[in-house]
């Protein structure tokens, strides 16, 4: 079947979106590629990342020239080791931002500074805006740390006062695919209740439905792992991803290397439309 003819008989829309670009640029030149090639659909940006240069920017905008082949978001950072984008921000640790298990720590016991996460959060939208020309499709959260008390008043926010157009991940799986010994989606699907209520109330749009999360240290080969993500995804889902390329830069900030480039190998592969075709998914068209 041609790739017209599924998008036009399949049941289902979804967004897979690639997290991460500006990681590396190995990583950016593997998101770019998936998007050229049509086998992504959305991509999420690290503005806080040393990577994320104008240049690459530029090579990721330029995709969109035209015709718009992807949507293009803000990927929120707030852990090590990456470092704050706005002045006096706190806490920290050796000048980086706290890393995952100290922040949700914090934030659970109400111990972080709301006014500096509204402000490091509003310059990373800033930045964001300068390098691409307009404000994200969406915005998101590196690590999901969107949800998070705390983190998750000042995004909303921030997000409602300076991108009310632009919709925000919740990270909750439709109730079909809910699994109790899956502990990392339950703990997502608990953190997304309050987020997803905060941000109705506020008029923030976000996704129906997520999907994604595994165990990156699993042996099972992601061909066998993929198709699962589809399972009872409802039109409009988000499947998150992180297809990358490894490099020198990648392995410097992030012990997800080698799964990356599984995911980048699958994705450019033929097991992945016929996965789509199989299930009557298709991707959304970004427009």
């Amino acid at each position: 079947m041609s790739a017209a003819r599924a998008v036009r008989t399949a049941s289902r829309h979804v967004w897979l979106c690639a997290d991460d670009y500006g990681i590396s640029p190995s990583v950016n030149d593997a998101i770019r590629a998936l998007i050229l090639r049509g086998r992504i659909n959305a991509t999420s940006v690290m503005m806080a990342a040393p990577s994320l240069t104008a240049e690459e920017a530029d090579a990721l905008e330029t995709l969109n020239a035209g015709e718009k082949h992807a949507a293009i978001g803000l990927h929120l950072t707030l852990t090590a080791p990456f470092r704050p984008m706005s002045a006096d921000f706190a806490p920290l640790r050796d000048g980086c931002f706290l890393p995952h298990p100290d922040l949700m720590r914090a934030a659970m016991a109400r111990r972080l500074r709301p006014e500096r996460l509204v402000i490091e959060i509003a310059t990373q939208l800033r930045a964001f805006a300068d390098a691409f020309g307009h404000l994200p499709d969406f915005v998101d959260g590196h690590q999901h740390v969107q949800l998070l008390p705390q983190v998750r008043d000042a995004f909303l926010k921030v997000v409602a006062e300076t991108a009310p157009t632009a919709w925000v991940r919740q990270c909750s799986r439709a109730r079909s695919a809910r699994r109790l010994r899956d502990r990392k989606a339950l703990a997502l699907d608990v953190l997304s209740i309050g987020f997803k209520r905060k941000a109705k109330r506020l008029g923030i749009a976000t996704n129906p439905a997520f999907a994604g999360a595994y165990d990156f240290k699993s042996k099972t080969g992601f061909a066998k792992i993929f198709p699962r993500f589809l399972a009872g995804l409802p039109d409009g889902g988000l499947i998150m991803c992180h297809p990358g390329l490894v490099d020198a830069e990648l392995e410097r900030l992030d012990s997800l290397t080698t799964q990356r480039a599984r995911e980048f190998g699958y994705f450019n592969s033929d097991d992945f439309p016929n996965a789509l075709a199989g299930h009557g998914v298709a991707l959304a068209h970004p427009r």
